[in-house]
């Protein structure tokens, strides 16, 4: 289903490089909204721009909507996708057509009373896009004191920027979801970087590292701050995001926007937040991570271990049988090892299930001791698979390998012309994977000696075969088929196996 912001957009008259400022601009305004403690609406022309605002009647769509955290909102409704007649919303179409910001009262439904509309051109590569609208009601919302007036003095400041083209700001990486917000802590400094407001939770920010100096008219490192984020913002004409550890392993985010006027920066919005406990959360999960690497390290190597005993054993073992179970119980518990490599180097939820098939393929042709030389092949992939699936998949998949390179292809009987022979397909398995969204397939195909014409797979007596039917329905919720088509030109077994992308649990 198409989004209603995708909608107003393909109705909006922009072009890529337009819609992608657009787009630039609602990532990072959630700041401009905070600053103004006000609702910020952002329109665009429906249609070409009239060359006089007389001309054709323009219309609007809203193709942005941000409400503050700082105060409350005007607007219980979505707005955006909503299109206005442009003569409903002078003021807008105005700054559409002038460039220049206007203020002014709107009336927006009875009973709201007049509203005040603050109309912002956005301006991108020298000619206006669309239209950053400040709504606020005068006689609600907060008491003016002194931080809310440096707040929005910063929001005029930041218009300037806007309407000059200026923010959002180009090759700017967009904030992430982690970064400070307003109302974490703010500071401010000139254009040499001396600090002319700290918010009070920037104050408080400041106290745990152990700065308890006063901070008005001293620059960062002045009061024992080790950075340069804010000459570094200057120097760049672009944010700059650092992170610092002060005193008792605090651990201090700052964020510092350069404000610029003419290409020049005359000061810096800094945002601070304390993010001690965050990183010692993200320590406890590095540590945990490495643990379960390690506990999967180990479970490898204690494997591998099994597997040489097994091997052993079974050089000392006489009878023929003794010495096959003890190697199909190696190479089990070997293809069990692979999976435990794998999550050793990354222990997450999915497995990339792809290194795991080419280790088992070189673990069948190295442990492969049938009369012949077998070609195996892979074709398609199964991508990443839930960890959980993974030891049951590479059991089965070691199986069905194992059984068509030895049982596919027997010693030929006195008389019968050999696999690879002049005339005869030379012996080969195939590989063959693929998913979507909702299933695993797996095909395992060989072009040997088939079936026996009464096989069953639920009256099986062959232990490999037992194993890789009741892994595949028990631990894999999947099904299982093997046929033969003695009608085809190669013959031979066709394995295919449906696993569930999610099973239930």
């Amino acid at each position: 289903m198409t989004s209603p912001l995708e909608l107003a957009y393909r109705g909006a008259h922009l072009d890529p490089a337009s819609r992608s400022h657009l787009e630039e601009l609602t990532a990072s305004w959630s700041l401009l909204a905070d600053l103004c403690f006000s609702d910020l609406l952002l329109y665009a022309p429906l249609e070409r721009l009239a060359a006089e605002p007389s001309g054709r009647e323009q219309r609007l769509i809203v193709v942005g909507q941000v409400r503050p955290t700082t105060s409350q909102t005007l607007f219980e409704i979505d707005l955006v996708g909503e299109v206005i007649a442009g003569a409903e919303l002078p003021l807008v179409v105005e700054a559409l057509h002038t460039g220049a910001i206007a203020v002014g009262e709107q009336r927006y439904e009875p009973g709201e009373g007049h509203l005040r509309l603050e109309c912002i051109p956005v301006r991108c590569s020298g000619k206006v896009v669309g239209v950053m609208t400040r709504v606020w009601n005068p006689s609600v919302g907060r008491r003016r004191g002194t931080l809310e007036r440096v707040y929005l003095d910063l929001f005029e400041r930041f218009s300037v920027m806007v309407a000059d083209g200026i923010f959002p700001f180009t090759d700017d990486e967009l904030p992430g979801e982690h970064l400070p917000r307003v109302g974490d802590g703010v500071i401010v400094t000139d254009e040499r970087g001396r600090v002319t407001f700290s918010s009070p939770n920037a104050v408080s920010a400041l106290h745990r590292v152990g700065i308890r100096s006063a901070t008005i008219g001293s620059t960062l490192q002045g009061v024992g701050l080790d950075t340069t984020v804010v000459e570094d913002s200057f120097a760049s004409r672009l944010p700059v995001v650092e992170e610092i550890e002060g005193r008792s392993e605090v651990v201090l985010l700052l964020r510092s926007i350069p404000l610029v006027n003419r290409d020049e920066p005359t000061g810096a919005l800094v945002l601070l937040q304390d993010v001690t406990d965050l990183r010692h959360r993200d320590r406890l999960l590095l540590s945990k991570d490495a643990t379960i690497r390690e506990v999967h390290h180990r479970v490898k190597n204690n494997l591998q271990t099994i597997s040489s005993l097994l091997r052993l054993q079974a050089r000392r073992i006489e009878a023929p049988a003794g010495r096959t179970a003890l190697a199909e119980a190696e190479r089990r518990i070997r293809s069990i090892a692979v999976v435990h490599e794998i999550l050793s180097r990354d222990a997450s939820d999915q497995v990339p299930f792809d290194e795991i098939v080419q280790a088992l393929v070189r673990m069948a042709r190295e442990t492969s001791v049938g009369p012949y030389d077998v070609t195996v092949s892979v074709e398609g992939e199964l991508g990443e698979i839930p960890a959980e699936s993974a030891t049951p998949m590479s059991v089965v998949i070691a199986e069905l390998l194992q059984n068509a390179i030895e049982h596919g292809f027997p010693e030929p009987a006195e008389g019968v012309a050999q696999a690879g022979a002049s005339g005869v397909a030379p012996p080969r398995v195939e590989l063959v994977f693929g998913h979507d969204a909702k299933h695993y397939e797996v095909v395992v195909r060989d072009n040997g000696v088939g079936l026996p014409s009464s096989f069953d797979i639920d009256e099986t007596r062959s232990l490999g075969l037992s194993i890789v039917r009741d892994l595949v329905r028990t631990q894999l919720s999947g099904t299982i088929t093997m046929e033969s088509d003695p009608r085809t030109a190669d013959g031979g077994t066709t394995v295919r196996l449906e696993i569930p992308a999610h099973r239930s649990v």
